[in-house]
């Protein structure tokens, strides 16, 4: 079965969830909602309520700990960020990653050790070396 694009990204409170994971390692419904109430308070069923979400979408995963359940990722942050950025490039941008770069540059959202960082990397992959 393969997945439609929109089941790859998180909504808003899915990938606040997600990073709280991303962070905790394998958690329950308690710790992750212990975790994100310093930033946004939410009940205890609407955390739990997600995460029972993202495991029907397979997202996370959970096992039974004493009488709760272990949530634990599936994705990484390094794939749904992938995943993030590819769909933005593709809604925004036409499918062309450079048209995104240039985007951040000219806005300034670069700053100097970040262009520095990129003029490396171009210049390491123009030499045909690797990243």
């Amino acid at each position: 079965m393969t997945q439609r694009r929109g089941d790859q990204q998180f909504t808003p409170l899915e990938l606040e969830l997600m990073k709280a994971l991303w962070e905790l390692g394998p958690a329950t419904v308690q710790e992750v909602h212990q975790r994100i109430q310093a930033s946004r308070p939410l009940a205890y069923n609407t955390v739990q309520t997600v995460l029972n979400i993202l495991h029907r979408k397979g997202k996370v995963r959970r096992a039974t700990q004493g009488r709760a359940y272990l949530y634990e990722p599936l994705v990484t942050q390094e794939r749904a960020a992938g995943h993030a950025v590819g769909d933005l490039i593709d809604r925004l941008f036409a499918g062309k990653a450079d048209a995104l770069v240039l985007s951040m540059v000219k806005s300034r959202r670069l700053k100097a050790g970040e262009l520095a960082a990129l003029r490396a990397i171009i210049d390491e992959a123009e030499s045909g070396g690797e990243s």
